[in-house]
């Protein structure tokens, strides 16, 4: 076999000189069109030149025409050096790149396809926004105060939202097989009305109007009212009430006895197992439980949440629940 330098003496230097190849003068896709090695012009010159030029990243040899048609010579003429065969092939470099493409390309559409998903995108929106109404419309409810039978504390014409689940219940009758579960009745998840609340109810004299008043009197209790001092008392305790406007009286008898939740009275009362004592700010205006009406607990709608606008504008303020507080008479007096 020659060796390199009888070969470099009889060719000369240039000829067997490794140097890198050129990037390829033609355009080609490997992902589209399939490699064709051949060139136009089947001469050896051209045989030689396309090889010069074609697309890898190995060394090459430029060498001869009449050495590039004889392989033996070709062999004969190669280094002791050869290109590092533990690189991926032209193939697996294909498929790489195959496999970046997919997971990164984005399938845009057909026109036909667009639409169905612009509809069905829609269809979902108004569904949701439906699901977020209806479920804003069951928890709360905007009403406005019609008439001065609250002032001061709500005037006339004044907007407020009402929590409905304030006083929501739920009936545990159907896990009474459970053992160590009392399911007796229904019950209030967060809470049973309180005095001092304010609530909207269905009057129970006008059951297609609402009202909104105070809770003075729960189950239980007995409200009697001095209608020569004008104060009210629950259970003998004298009411600090400095939300009131005017003097409290009363028609008739002055002493209201409230019955006891879930009892015969309380269904022959209000027709209802729980009934509430109510009473209006304004007290020389108001329709309210003096006139001799109780409110049955299915009749209250909700507890009062704010207040949100006022004198034609916007006034968010809380909703005027106050704790009733009892006077201390010892006190008082002295």
């Amino acid at each position: 076999m020659a060796n390199y330098d009888d070969l470099e003496e009889e060719l000369g230097a240039e000829a067997v000189r490794p140097r890198r190849r050129q990037p390829a003068g033609r355009s080609y896709d490997p992902l589209f069109a399939p490699w064709d090695d051949s060139p136009d012009d089947e001469s050896p010159d051209a045989i030689a030149r396309a090889s010069s030029t074609s697309d890898s990243d190995d060394l090459f040899w430029d060498l001869p025409a009449d050495v590039v048609l004889q392989p033996q010579r070709a062999a004969a003429a190669l280094p002791a050096t050869y290109p590092d065969r533990t690189q991926p092939t032209y193939e697996q470099r294909l498929a790489e790149l195959q496999r970046r493409l997919r997971a990164e390309t984005v399938v845009v559409p057909t026109p036909q396809r667009r639409w169905t998903v612009t509809a069905r995108e829609l269809v979902e929106t108004l569904l949701l926004a439906l699901l977020i109404f209806m479920a804003v419309r069951v928890s709360f409810q905007n009403f406005r105060v019609d008439g001065r039978s609250m002032q001061p504390s709500l005037e006339h014409g004044e907007y407020l939202i009402v929590n409905k689940l304030a006083y929501a219940s739920i009936d545990f009758g159907f896990l009474d097989w459970l053992p160590f579960v009392d399911a007796d009745g229904s019950t209030n998840l967060w809470g049973n009305p309180e005095r001092g609340d304010v609530v909207v109810f269905h009057a129970p004299t006008s059951p297609n109007r609402d009202f909104i008043k105070r809770i003075i009197g729960i189950p239980g209790d007995t409200v009697d009212i001095d209608r020569s001092a004008g104060t009210v008392r629950v259970n003998g305790d004298l009411l600090n009430e400095p939300y009131i406007q005017g003097t409290t009286t009363c028609t008739g008898g002055c002493t209201f006895v409230i019955p006891e939740r879930d009892t015969r009275d309380s269904l022959a009362e209000c027709g209802s197992d729980a009934c509430y004592f109510v009473m209006g700010d304004n007290r020389q205006n108001s329709s309210d439980s003096r006139m001799g009406w109780f409110v049955p607990e299915e009749n209250i709608i909700g507890k009062t949440l704010i207040t949100y606008w006022q004198d034609g504008g916007p006034d968010f303020n809380a909703a005027p629940n106050h704790s009733v507080d009892f006077v201390d008479e010892a006190t008082a007096s002295e």
